[in-house]
């Protein structure tokens, strides 16, 4: 085998193929001595996109100086990701999900064009994340992430994903504008992700657990000085990672890596758009991971994280709690302790490793200083349960299947009352959200009601969140607890309350939830794992004869033409695969 300190870099062969390059690269910045160097893509999602992206200039620079100690030159590339919160409620929410695709073409675009020895990728959110994690697998050079870090809470410990419920209470007459306009104004603080385990901290999470970030360092604060500390070593840990074959994604993430995210996941309490990112990165590397894998995995986990949307206490806190190490020690004996992550060293080395270099001890000092900031006691038992005393068995998801959605349907069980873990439910279908937030607010659902919003699903708009309906039925006391809400669309990872999502097939290509009938009889049951369509017009029926009335409403049933004929959303609806799948876009040879 090839020594390391054998090999010739990448980059000094295409400088050899392409006698361009070094003048381009001169008239770039670049001196004649770096040409020498190993050579570092800096990927980011910068710009002044949202509170996640907007800082991620500054910690590029971080790594660019790391690669520069280290002895390498680093290139900076950036494609910056949108705000599922500021596009909430339009249409801009429907290029969200397809924005994660763009994002890996880009990187794979800008990794391919020009080869590069290694690469570092710096993102916090909800598409940015998980499009860089596609694109660095597509790349496929040695790769170390860095996780943009949590935005710090507001006042009165105030998070962004609150303001759904206050907004949803403002409309129901039940606060003023003036209490509404202090919750837009103090629930995003400064830069960082939002502060709840939504969607942009879980793929944080998932990050480190998969092992392509640095121990210790998803979802900090990010305006933490330890956050830039990261980042600059980051950008070190490239260079050493440049002549090291080991360190490309695929050989380093492996399937017992994904099985170590998901455990993980299922201990935070992770968003259900889990289910659609890890999947589709899974996918780039060659490796089925299915939301069965998810359900399987998450039937024998604990749920040990106290933070929102789930829990009591702001994302912030993850970190001073000892983030995905702790999380990973009171999880130990289910994960796979072998694996190689970006380190070099195992994940068992690497948390070997933590306890002796006083890492927890630094988080402690900061958790008491956010106890003095909010006047709380707040121990680390409290934010991270032990394994002996969790807040919940059986993981935090659950795939649901049966003759409503035979390829799969998600819910957060951890997120739904209890007493909406088995319900018979009459349908009230709806054929887009703006009619059925519309009705919810009206009053014109009642108790008992299974709410359909369905034509939502990837090849039907884009598989956009569905987060007002969802917090306007969650934060009513009666409706809360009473019904239900699915959909072949997606929820934010904010989301709270009995609803489910990702419904397959979508009402687009003909599934299940597109012959649903007003008053039809729908039963849920989440310890069962099942969603069943079980009478017809509000009459009880046998399996038989509610196959056969589908199988006649499907006669009769028309596909509609797509919502958008050009652009970005064309292409993503003629290419999307199932959600269960992933959503990733698919062709007719795979």
């Amino acid at each position: 085998m090839e020594r390391k300190s054998d090999m010739e870099l990448i980059s000094q062969k295409m400088r050899r193929l392409a006698p361009e390059q070094d003048p381009l690269r001169l008239g770039t910045g670049w001196k004649p001595e770096d040409l020498e160097k190993p050579q570092i893509l800096i990927e980011s999602t910068f710009g002044d996109s949202h509170p996640g992206s907007v800082h991620l200039g500054a910690l590029a620079e971080e790594v660019r100086e790391g690669i520069r100690e280290a002895g390498g030159y680093g290139a900076r590339y950036y494609c910056t990701d949108i705000c599922d919160g500021e596009s909430q409620g339009t249409d801009g929410i429907n290029y969200s999900l397809a924005s994660r695709e763009m994002i890996a073409g880009m990187i794979e675009i800008h990794g391919g064009a020009t080869p590069f020895d290694a690469g570092v990728y710096l993102a916090s959110c909800d598409k940015g994340l998980p499009g860089n994690l596609m694109g660095l697998a597509r790349v496929d050079i040695p790769a170390v992430v860095v996780p943009g870090g949590t935005m710090n809470a507001g006042p009165e410990m105030l998070t962004l994903e609150q303001l759904g419920m206050y907004s949803a209470r403002f409309q129901r007459g039940e606060i003023g504008r003036e209490r509404l306009e202090w919750a837009k104004q103090n629930a995003c603080p400064g830069c960082g992700a939002c502060s709840f385990i939504g969607t942009a901290s879980t793929m944080q999470i998932m990050a480190e657990a998969l092992g392509l970030a640095l121990p210790g360092s998803a979802l900090m604060p990010a305006e933490s000085p330890d956050l830039k500390a990261y980042a600059r070593q980051a950008g070190r840990r490239a260079v050493e990672m440049a002549k090291d074959p080991r360190m490309r994604p695929s050989v380093l993430v492996t399937r017992e890596s994904f099985e170590n995210a998901i455990l993980v996941h299922a201990a935070v309490s992770g968003s259900t758009n889990c289910l659609l990112h890890l999947p589709a990165i899974a996918h780039e590397l060659g490796i089925e991971i299915t939301g069965d894998t998810f359900d399987r995995l998450h039937r024998n986990a604990r749920y040990l994280l106290d933070i929102r949307p789930s829990g009591r206490w702001p994302a912030e806190v993850f970190y001073y709690a000892g983030g995905v190490p702790a999380i990973m020690e009171e999880i130990k004996g289910q994960l796979h302790l072998d694996v190689l992550t970006v380190t070099g060293k195992t994940l068992g080395e690497n948390l070997e490793e933590l306890k002796e270099n006083g890492f927890y001890e630094r988080c402690a000092a900061q958790l008491a200083g956010f106890n003095e900031r909010y006047g709380c006691g707040l121990k680390k038992e409290d934010i991270i349960r032990p394994w002996d005393r969790p807040l919940g068995t059986g993981g935090s998801i659950a795939v649901l299947r049966g003759n409503l959605a035979p390829d799969g349907a998600v819910i957060k069980h951890t997120a739904c009352p209890k007493d909406m873990f088995y319900a018979v439910l009459r349908a009230r279908p709806f054929d887009s959200e703006e009619e059925c937030l519309d009705a919810v607010l009206k009053h014109k659902v009642q108790k008992g009601d299974a709410v359909f919003i369905r034509y939502e699903g990837p090849k039907g708009s884009g598989m956009p969140e569905m987060f007002y309906t969802s917090e306007a039925i969650s934060s009513d006391k009666e409706l809360g607890h009473s019904i239900a809400l699915i959909t072949d669309g997606r929820f934010s990872g904010a989301s709270t309350g009995p609803v489910i999502g990702h419904c397959s097939p979508e009402a687009f290509d003909g599934g299940p939830i597109a012959l649903v009938e007003e008053g039809d009889l729908i039963e849920l049951d989440v310890a069962g794992r099942s969603l069943n369509i079980v009478g017809i017009r509000g009459e009880r029926r046998t399996p038989r004869e509610v196959e056969r009335a589908l199988e006649e409403r499907k006669k009769n049933w028309k596909p509609r033409k797509r919502k958008y004929q050009k652009g970005v959303l064309r292409l993503f609806g003629e290419h999307a695969a199932s959600p269960m799948k992933g959503a990733y876009l698919e062709f007719d040879n795979e």
